[in-house]
C-alpha cells in the first residue's frame, strides 16, 4: 500500500487550520485551505504572508492554495486535516459530508484537542482512516503533535500519520489510549485549575500567578496570558467539549473563564481577556 501524502487539505482557516496548512506547505507538500467564509481565506492570506516575509520563507507560499471550494479540494487529496469549531455534531456531520467527497485512500484526521475520534469515525465508512492528529498553537512553532487512534484506526493509518507528522518537522507522541484531553492538555489543564483557583479564592492576581510560572518554574509564558493567545472562547467550548463527553461536573468551564465568555473577552484575538492588548 503506498502510503505516501502528496496533497493535504486543511479545513478551517482559523488560526490553527491556516498555520497547520502553512507547515504542511514549508515541508513541501501540496497543501489546500478552505473555508466557508472567503474573508477568513483572506485574512489568513494576509497574515501568513507578513509572518513568512519576515522569516524569509515567502516562497513556501507557492505550496499553498486558498479555496471556499471545499469539494473540489478535498476530492483529490490524501489527507483531510479538520480544523473546524469544537463541536461534535458539527464534525461528524462535517465527517459524513467528507467520507462521500474524498477519494477511498484519503485519511480523514481531526484537529481536536479534546473530541476523540471514535465519536466521529462512525459518521463515515472509513472508520480504519480516521484519528485525531492534534497540533498545539502556535502550529508554526510548537513541535508537539499528538497521534490518539481509536480502537478500528488501522496501522496504515496511524504510520502514515505519523510519517506527515515527522515531515512537516514535528515530534509526534502516540496517545495509546483514548481519553479527552489526551496528554499535554490534561497536564495543562491541571496547570489551568489551580492557577484558576488561586486566582478566585484570591491568593494571588493572575499577573502575579503568570509571573510564578515564568520566573519560578521557567515556562514561556503564565497560564493566563496561554488562555488569552489561544483563545478564551476555545477554552471555554473545550470544557463543554469535554463535559459533554465525561458527564463529570468538573470538566465544566471554570466559573471565571464563564465569565469571560459571556462577556466577549476571548483573549489576544478580541484585545481583551485576561490582559487587554493594543492592536
Amino acid at each position: 500500500m503506498d502510503n505516501t501524502i502528496n496533497h493535504v487539505t486543511v479545513i478551517g482557516a482559523g488560526t490553527m487550520g491556516s498555520q497547520i496548512a502553512m507547515v504542511a506547505a514549508l515541508a513541501g507538500i501540496t497543501t489546500t485551505l478552505t473555508d466557508i467564509s472567503q474573508d477568513a481565506l483572506d485574512r489568513a492570506r494576509e497574515q501568513l504572508y507578513a509572518r513568512m516575509e519576515r522569516k524569509g520563507t515567502v516562497d513556501a507560499l507557492e505550496n499553498l492554495t486558498f479555496t471556499t471550494d471545499r469539494d473540489n479540494a478535498v476530492a483529490h487529496t490524501d489527507i483531510v486535516i479538520e480544523a473546524a469549531i469544537e463541536d461534535i455534531d458539527i464534525k461528524r456531520t462535517l465527517f459524513a459530508e467528507l467520507d462521500a467527497i474524498a477519494p477511498p485512500h484519503t485519511i480523514l484526521v481531526t484537529n481536536s484537542s479534546n473530541i476523540v475520534s471514535s465519536r466521529i469515525a462512525d459518521a463515515t465508512t472509513r472508520a480504519d482512516k480516521v484519528c485525531n492528529m492534534h497540533f498545539f498553537n502556535p502550529a508554526l512553532v510548537m513541535e508537539c503533535v499528538e497521534i490518539v487512534c481509536h480502537p478500528g484506526t488501522s496501522e496504515d493509518t496511524r504510520a502514515t500519520v505519523t510519517e506527515l507528522a515527522e515531515r512537516m518537522g514535528k515530534k509526534p507522541i502516540q496517545v495509546r489510549k483514548e481519553i479527552p484531553g489526551f496528554v499535554a492538555n490534561r497536564l495543562l489543564n491541571a496547570l489551568r485549575k489551580e492557577a484558576l483557583e488561586l486566582y478566585a479564592d484570591g491568593v494571588a492576581s493572575f499577573e502575579d500567578i503568570d509571573a510564578a510560572a515564568t520566573t519560578a518554574l521557567r515556562h514561556p509564558m503564565g497560564p493566563f496570558q496561554l488562555m488569552d493567545l489561544v483563545g478564551i472562547d476555545v477554552v471555554y467550548l473545550i470544557r463543554q467539549a469535554e463535559y459533554e463527553q465525561t458527564g463529570d461536573a468538573a470538566s465544566l468551564p471554570h466559573p471565571e473563564i464563564t465569565k469571560l465568555y459571556q462577556a466577549g473577552r476571548y483573549g489576544r484575538k478580541t484585545g481583551h481577556g485576561w490582559y487587554a492588548y493594543e492592536g
